[in-house]
């Protein structure tokens, strides 16, 4: 039977606002390169009022990006969030609208409070290290849960960011469950080495019993066997998951589709912004899987897009540019 959506995604719906930063900069205000790091309010406004003005804004979210990809190569999705009603919020409804996104958000339901919002410091060796203040976003509970849209998805995709926020992850894993009792295959990303190192034992709660589909950069991979060693790695991510995906930057990425590793070439570019590179390849792996173009051809359609995300500014392609690499 032909499901309504490919994938069905969860995740932290959050404002990004981009800046253009110096390793000095990042240096004197004390935070940390190259990862993601948890505030609250009153630290992000002291942060940004060491800033230059943001040169771009963008509704986002590691799960969001992905989801906006498949929509836009043609795909079909749902995506389950949680913003208020401030401005913020409402720009994140029409955006995910206007991406042709289907949601559990509808304007007359927004609940009172702040929408999260993530200060994305790009440096000019194009790193890209994240300030997150996840306001009401962090307090994903089962109400934000769509569970006939779950039901009717191939996939569901969780971002492994919901693990930081008791709550979030609760939810992940109720929606992992009824994922599982429908019948619909569970992929989730482990989003940062930051959520490896601080949450560990909230992502295995998440993993549970395995999934179908873990996504992992080679540090978070690393990070997770506690190796330096990628073989033995891939061999850890085996016990984790039916399918897995190592991306490896500059050296392209691997993927596991349950019986052999297939070696993606990488496509030599000069990066500006790593922003969203990763976002971007799960959305088009989503997408080549389960649109019938197999594991090979699905991993050469994201590197390529993930190639080509990183030589802009920002965590999305335009949908021509996206479009025109299939």
């Amino acid at each position: 039977m032909t499901k309504k959506y490919n994938v069905y995604g969860i995740g932290n719906a959050l404002v990004d606002m981009e800046f253009k930063v110096t390793p000095e900069m990042l240096q004197h205000l004390s935070i940390d390169k190259g990862v993601m790091t948890l505030m609250d309010e009153t630290q992000q406004n002291k942060v940004i009022e060491h800033l230059p003005p943001p040169w771009k804004k963008c509704s986002g979210g590691s799960a969001a990006n992905t989801m906006v990809a498949i929509s836009q190569l043609g795909g079909k999705g749902f995506y389950s969030c949680k913003v208020a009603h401030d401005d913020a919020g409402l720009f994140y409804l029409q955006d995910l609208i206007d991406c042709g996104l289907d949601t559990n958000l509808t304007p007359d339901t927004l609940p009172d409070g702040i929408t999260g919002k993530c200060l994305v410091l790009v440096t000019p060796d194009a790193d890209r290290t994240m300030n997150t203040f996840l306001g009401i976003t962090g307090d994903l509970t089962p109400q934000e849960l769509n569970e006939s849209a779950l039901k009717d998805s191939e996939y569901i995709y969780i971002e492994g960011y919901l693990v930081s926020s008791p709550v979030a992850r609760q939810t992940a894993i109720l929606a992992k469950s009824i994922a599982e009792k429908a019948g619909v295959k569970v992929s989730f990303s482990l989003s940062d080495p930051n959520m490896v190192d601080f949450f560990r034992d909230g992502i295995t709660e998440i993993i549970g019993n395995g999934v179908d589909l873990l996504f992992s950069n080679e540090s978070e991979a690393l990070k997770m066997a506690h190796t330096t060693d990628i073989s033995i790695a891939i061999s850890y991510l085996k016990t984790l998951a039916k399918t897995f995906v190592i991306t490896r930057g500059k050296e392209g990425s691997l993927i596991f589709d349950g019986e052999k590793i297939i070696e993606i070439e990488p496509h030599p570019v000069t990066a500006i912004d790593t922003v969203g590179a990763g976002d971007m390849y799960a959305g088009c792996l989503l997408y080549g899987i389960t649109n019938g173009l197999g594991w090979e051809k699905a991993g050469k359609l994201a590197s390529l897009a993930s190639a080509k995300l990183v030589t802009n500014f920002g965590a999305r392609l335009d949908t021509a540019t996206l479009l025109s690499l299939k």
